[in-house]
């Protein structure tokens, strides 16, 4: 799938209470197909931990564009 569902952006920061429906939220976006984009993070609202992830959706992958590709080719083409 080359665009995100449902018309959803590319980029998404989820923030939330840190809490069970913020961990489904995140967990719904990653079996959506998302990825995780760094480290969440976790801040404090004054009452209660508040965190946030960001997601991104992956770029479709350029055929033969790997690094496994990449490294066997080298080698197969070094003389020694």
């Amino acid at each position: 799938m080359a665009k995100p569902p449902n018309d959803l952006p590319r980029y998404r920061v989820l923030t939330g209470p840190d809490d069970e429906e913020f961990c489904r939220r995140v967990s719904e976006a990653l079996d959506l197909g998302y990825v995780l984009h760094g480290s969440p993070s976790l801040s404090f609202d004054g009452a209660r931990p508040i965190v946030a992830q960001a997601v991104v959706w992956p770029e479709t992958p350029i055929v033969g564009h790997t690094l496994g590709f990449a490294v066997s080719s080298s080698v197969a083409g070094a003389k020694g």
